[in-house]
């Protein structure tokens, strides 16, 4: 039965520090040898293509990336039918779309491994980008803190998880109406952790180790753009924020950034930012995680 990555928390603990282990490697053998890979971007990306495309090529494979209307979910044919052809051609199928039902769908109906690559409800493979960064910086993440200021969208849904797995206290600064909901913390208690919430960004950054923020206005929001700036008036992270967090504090943004709203130039290309290392972080998990699925790691 094939193992789908439609979250972080579909590995437990133990798989999660091993796929960070993985991305690790500098030296690979070539699992995808001869196969091919469907990734399927029904939402554009930059990072998410790039990334994935060279980790399928490093480890053998051939990456063939097809756009959203070009399979047509539920409109040329069935999000199942789809799952059952490229099944007969790939030895996977990756999917950036909008409704997380879809890649539960693709799941459902595939013989081959689905890896959610971007969905509304969840981007675990951003999460783990982003904790491959911290423990890079930091080594042993259990004990340290997160603060993530803004929305709490699928990015952060998924970071959370991967931070509280691997030991983390976490932090959520948004306005209200745009925090956690009850299903959210609810799935986080399950790990033995419950975020602390609140709608003040300078009690969320204090000492924290790790400040985080995404996009105020994501793909698929821009009827309401000018709703959320006025709500997310104040919650910038500046110089100003970055002098509550701990000395050596970094900064991570999953990219692309808004400068001079979500964040100040100042500090995505200042000395604590580490959003470079966590985008090229993308490719280096995305490839920890084929070898974990197709590779001697299991």
């Amino acid at each position: 039965m094939s193992r789908h990555i439609l979250d972080i928390d579909d590995f437990t603990a133990d798989e999660l520090a091993s796929v960070l282990d993985l991305s690790e490697r500098t030296t690979w053998p070539h699992p995808l040898d001869g196969k091919g890979v469907a990734l399927i971007f029904e939402k554009p990306s930059a990072r998410t293509r790039n990334a994935t495309e060279m980790a399928v090529v490093q480890l053998g494979g051939y990456p063939l990336t097809m756009r959203g209307d070009e399979v047509g979910f539920d409109v040329r044919e069935s999000v199942e039918d789809i799952a059952r052809t490229m099944s007969c051609y790939h030895a996977a199928i990756a999917a950036r779309v909008f409704r997380h039902e879809v890649v539960e769908r693709l799941a459902r109906a595939s013989s081959v491994p689905v890896v959610n690559l971007l969905s509304d409800r969840s981007h675990p493979m951003q999460a783990l980008a982003d904790l491959l960064t911290m423990r890079q910086e930091f080594g042993r993440l259990d004990g340290r803190t997160l603060a993530y200021v803004g929305d709490a969208n699928n990015v952060c849904r998924s970071l959370l998880l991967g931070a509280t797995m691997l030991g983390m206290k976490t932090r959520v600064a948004s306005p209200a109406g745009y925090g956690l909901g009850a299903a959210d913390v609810d799935r986080l208690r399950m790990f033995g952790s419950e975020p602390a919430l609140t709608t003040s960004p300078i009690e969320a950054v204090g000492g924290a180790d790790v400040v985080y923020t995404d996009v105020w206005v994501s793909m698929g929001q821009e009827d309401e753009r000018e709703t959320r700036l006025r709500q997310f008036e104040g919650f910038g992270v500046d110089d100003a924020l970055m002098t509550h967090a701990a000395n050596n504090a970094i900064f991570l943004h999953c990219l692309p950034a808004k400068r001079g709203y979500e964040v100040s130039d100042d500090v995505v290309d200042g000395p604590q930012s580490r959003v470079w290392q966590q985008a090229a972080n993308r490719m280096h998990t995305a490839r920890g995680v084929l070898l974990w699925l197709f590779g001697s790691a299991q």
